[in-house]
């Protein structure tokens, strides 16, 4: 019968992740598309849009030097699908549900309960957290599947057979070639592994001790690109909150009200004042607006009306962290280390709480609200009522969020998906025998990408024309390809022959023969479509 009821499970995750995935979100914005578009080059040219071979370290990409492992994922699916919104996210939704499979066993591994671990499984196919990175082509999702099988592997190394901490460094490995986030957790995680199960190791040193050697072995290029080239650099430096200059000028400010006194210099230290901000957004991570109420600001990452946790899940969480301790249960410091690691890379950075960057946070959460649920139910007196109680509290609550997410959020944030690309190149594609010209406003952002995907553009015919330059910042920024010119402002380019504009509606030149108009799906406008007469 849990048999069955697992294969529910699993299958109600694939239905979560896979309806409607091509159109909800409801377009590709252009991470996704520089992915797709880049796995695509992989597919047919053994390059990368750049013209490198096979990179192994990172994708050049935008300037942003993407981790390689979502893009080598997305080229099976591209070749079976085709270059289009399904392919590109598929990757996302199929280890996402393979993430749920892995959380039922992983809760096994760990509480030796198995209705536990349905409940952690079930969990996770429903969580907002979840759900709203594998209906995305997000490089987190599919790290956090990685990361999440590494710790399993490694739980199962001591328990079963120790040639399993080999495929566990594999796999942790992985997640760090895939995003930039398990590059900060990952080292963190294994010290809470390596403390929850020292005697294990101390016994396998020779395995553990060759492991490692692999591990650091394979690590070596991925270390050398992000800690010694300027390109590795660059992503880290731009956003992490030790480039903040405010906290160095407030503690050179005080000090100097003080005239430099040895006390002042102890109390205005400016790592004091740093330290206290990265405290900050640490505890960030905890905030209970952002976990249960209102979930990241960023229509990208959450949907804003349902927190990144379910509100249920506040009650269930903290009886489970009781329950752990009160019971002294054996792994309780292996599942909440798991949770108060987590937010410390993201911690780093500016833009706090983020609910992408500690994505790997959230299998400890549902392991905890399972172990909390179950707990409360094996105690109290009245259980038809609690189990009646409970599932009508759930399932309100996921329609609720499934109802915001398929009919209101797409609607309200579809310009936060850059929606109208698409549409737009369509009708370039049936303009492009007609004139001399595509004039492209930027004031979207990345538009060649969009070009290069929904054209199918062929990466070796696109890099012999492509303009390619470099802003200030290091970013790459591409002006033009083909007949396709990228302009700040299309209005200050002289006109010249046979001209396609597509245009921001306040740009609109004069003297063009307006086509039609591209709307986001709140009706707002987003290109005015022109030609020269």
């Amino acid at each position: 019968m849990k048999k069955y009821i697992l294969i529910v499970i699993i299958l109600s995750a694939a239905i979560l992740r896979l309806y409607k995935l091509s159109s909800v979100p409801p377009s590709l914005y252009w991470d996704e598309v520089s992915l797709g578009y880049n796995a695509y080059s992989i597919l047919t040219t053994g390059h990368d849009e750049h013209g490198k071979f096979f990179p192994i370290t990172n994708f050049a990409a935008f300037g942003d030097y993407k981790p390689p492992g979502y893009i080598y994922a997305a080229v099976p699916s591209i070749a079976a699908f085709g270059l289009n919104e399904f392919a590109v996210r598929f990757p996302s939704a199929f280890f996402g549900v393979l993430t749920v499979l892995i959380s039922y066993f992983l809760a096994r591994k760990l509480f030796a309960n198995q209705h536990i671990a349905l409940l952690t499984a079930f969990f996770m196919a429903i969580s907002p957290w979840h759900l709203q990175f594998s209906r995305g082509a997000f490089e987190a999702n599919l790290g956090l599947f990685f990361s999440t099988l590494a710790i399993y592997l490694f739980i199962k190394f001591t328990k079963d057979d120790p040639k399993w901490l080999f495929l566990s460094g594999l796999s942790f490995l992985v997640a760090m070639y895939t995003f930039t986030g398990q590059r900060l957790f990952v080292p963190l995680i294994i010290l809470i592994l390596l403390f929850q199960f020292k005697k294990q190791l101390i016994t396998n040193f020779k395995i553990a001790l060759l492991t490692a050697i692999i591990f650091l072995v394979l690590l070596k290029p991925l270390y050398i690109f992000a800690t010694q080239t300027l390109e590795g650099r660059l992503r880290f430096e731009e956003v992490n909150i030790f480039r903040d200059l405010e906290p160095s000028d407030t503690s050179t400010r005080y000090r100097n009200q003080d005239k430099f006194a040895w006390w002042s210099q102890i109390i205005h230290n400016r790592r004091l004042l740093y330290a206290h901000q990265y405290l900050i957004h640490y505890l960030d991570a905890f905030n209970p607006s952002f976990l249960f109420f209102h979930g990241d600001v960023n229509p990208r990452l959450s949907i804003g009306e349902v927190g990144e946790l379910y509100q249920f899940d506040l009650i269930l969480i903290l009886a489970g962290i009781y329950f752990l301790f009160s019971k002294k249960h054996q792994y309780r410091w292996l599942i909440i280390g798991w949770l108060l690691v987590s937010p410390m890379g993201s911690a780093t950075a500016r833009e706090t709480p983020h609910a992408l960057r500690m994505i790997h946070i959230i299998p400890a959460f549902q392991l905890i609200s399972a172990y909390g649920i179950y707990t409360i139910f094996q105690r109290i007196k009245y259980k038809r009522f609690f189990i009646l109680a409970s599932a009508v509290i759930i399932l309100t609550s996921i329609f609720n969020y499934l109802h915001i997410y398929y009919l209101h959020w797409p609607k309200i944030h579809s310009g936060s998906w850059q929606y109208g690309y698409k549409q737009a190149v369509q009708i370039a594609k049936e303009y492009y025998n007609q004139v001399d010209r595509i004039i492209v406003t930027k004031s979207l952002g990345r538009p060649y990408i969009y070009f290069l995907f929904y054209l199918q553009f062929n990466p070796d015919d696109y890099l012999k024309t492509a303009k390619i330059t470099r802003d200030q910042f290091y970013f790459i920024n591409v002006d033009g390809f083909d007949k396709f010119l990228f302009v700040d402002n299309p209005s200050e380019v002289p006109q010249s022959g046979k001209t396609l504009y597509i245009v921001n509606p306040t740009q609109f030149p004069q003297n063009i023969q307006k086509i039609t108009t591209v709307s986001q799906l709140d009706n707002k406008p987003v290109f005015d479509i022109g030609i020269t007469k």
